[in-house]
């Protein structure tokens, strides 16, 4: 376990005064990676698990040999150390100036001018981390298969950015303009109100509320296209958001993509509720390629306006392990669990800056496999373009930059996550998870009608 080095300390500004060159090359690479044939000989599904708004340092604090800090700094130079604490409590501000100051040039040191979701300064609120108790699971998937320190989202910011980056590795509408933080109005994407905009940024990393295009993009390649050329099964589930008088939304950040909100696949491969993950696997129906995304009561997403936060969310990723874990598909299945982003909380690590749009801040990343290292701490430098790498290592698919609609493509620039695997070993057993709730519970829980964040 680290203690955070010495830059975390001092002040400075926030803000685009040093923007850092466009173009940068990821850190340190992966350590002998299997060849792509040896990787398709083996997973034949890969499983994305998306869960809501945790640093790593909030969710693994003190894991052995992970990079890891028992104290930070304020934006006054005060050293603070980090509290334990349980998975309830108020929300954190977390948009992109949120992101940006916390970040300040690499010092990390402004988390405590976060705001709460009671509108108040977040002060020594955002320095702690969630007791190990409350996250159990977690910690058992993350001991027996491989725990990644060095995930880092593609951009600064929240969640709607993030899971664009999940499915398409990049958020530009152009080469010098990219989305950035939530549009205007709810729901998210094509089945926005009339007149809901995005908001941007440009190269200098100044941000333009409102002044960006209807949140129903043609600007963007996605896996989805990808794998329909190539003839590989998809499917993303999520919740519903609304209610009835919503007309069934669903959360989907297939939503915001034209081409899949207008066509076949929205009906076809968008499912709703997410709870259909574990009775497909079940029946035998397991997509070659799987997004899962959580009703907000278990996204791990802090109460907004004080309150009991989302508390199932370590159950409910155990229940989707356990259920592959113990199926036909456990020798075949690759299983990535992210956060989509940090959340507010702390976390000492500053995040490389490899063009205008960051990389964010650092955020957990646990992959469960019969083929996983046991017991393995990743160092390698991830980013979401690496899981959307995996895919196309996996299934043989070229990169989204391929199809020739727009740029700024993170899978051809990131490392691949294939070196958390050792194909030279037989496949492991599969060992339960234990949990609180059970498969039984998330299969009859009536959906909240809660959209997993919106910020």
């Amino acid at each position: 376990m680290l203690a955070v080095a010495s830059a975390c300390s001092g002040g400075g500004s926030s803000g685009s005064s040093s923007v850092p060159p466009i173009g940068g090359t990821p850190g340190p690479p992966p350590q002998s990676p299997p060849p792509p044939r040896v990787v398709r000989e083996h997973v034949k599904h890969v499983v994305i698990v998306v869960q809501e708004n945790r640093s790593f340092d909030n969710f693994f604090h003190g894991f052995k040999g992970a990079d890891t800090a028992d104290y930070g700094y304020t934006h006054d130079g005060t050293r603070v150390a980090l509290r334990p604490a349980s998975l309830s409590g108020q929300d954190l501000s977390h948009g992109w100036q949120d992101a940006l100051n916390d970040w300040n040039q690499g010092k990390m040191d402004r988390f405590d001018e976060n705001r709460l979701g009671n509108g108040q300064q977040a002060g020594r609120y955002a320095y702690q981390y969630v007791d190990r108790r409350y996250i159990e699971p977690y910690w058992s998937m993350a001991e027996q298969y491989v725990l990644a320190d060095d995930m880092f989202p593609t951009e600064f910011g929240g969640s709607f950015t993030a899971h664009i980056d999940l499915i398409a590795a990049t958020s530009n509408l152009r080469s010098d303009l990219a989305e950035v933080d939530s549009p205007t109005q709810t729901p998210w994407g094509c089945d926005a109100p009339p007149g809901t905009k995005t908001s941007v940024i440009d190269t200098a990393r100044d941000e333009t509320i409102g002044a960006g295009p209807f949140p129903c993009f043609t600007q963007f390649s996605t896996l989805a296209k990808l794998m329909d050329n190539a003839h590989v099964s998809w499917a993303y589930y999520a919740p519903q958001v609304g209610g009835q008088d919503a007309g069934g939304r669903v959360w989907s950040e297939f939503d915001a993509i034209a081409p899949i909100r207008n066509g076949h696949d929205w009906s076809r491969n968008v499912i709703s509720p997410p709870r259909r993950v574990l009775s497909d696997i079940s029946a035998g129906k397991l997509p070659s390629v799987t997004w899962v995304i959580p009703d907000w009561q278990n996204s791990d997403h802090a109460a907004d306006r004080g309150g009991s936060g989302a508390t199932g969310g370590p159950s409910w990723v155990a229940s989707i392990v356990n259920q592959i874990g113990e199926s036909q598909y456990w020798d075949s299945t690759a299983i990535v669990v992210v956060w989509d982003d940090w959340g507010g909380w702390f976390d000492h690590v500053p995040p490389p800056q490899l063009d205008f749009r960051g990389l964010g801040e650092r955020v957990p990343c646990i992959v469960v496999s019969a083929f996983a290292r046991k017991g393995y701490v990743s160092h390698t430098e991830y980013e979401f373009g690496s899981i959307v790498q995996l895919v196309e290592e996996v299934f043989g698919l070229p990169s989204l930059s391929s199809l020739g609609l727009g740029g700024g493509y993170t899978d051809q620039r990131a490392y691949t996550m294939t070196d958390v695997f050792n194909f030279k070993q037989p496949a492991r057993k599969f060992r339960r998870i234990d949990a609180p709730m059970s498969r039984a519970y998330f299969l009859a829980q009536p959906p909240s009608g809660r959209a997993p964040d919106d910020e």
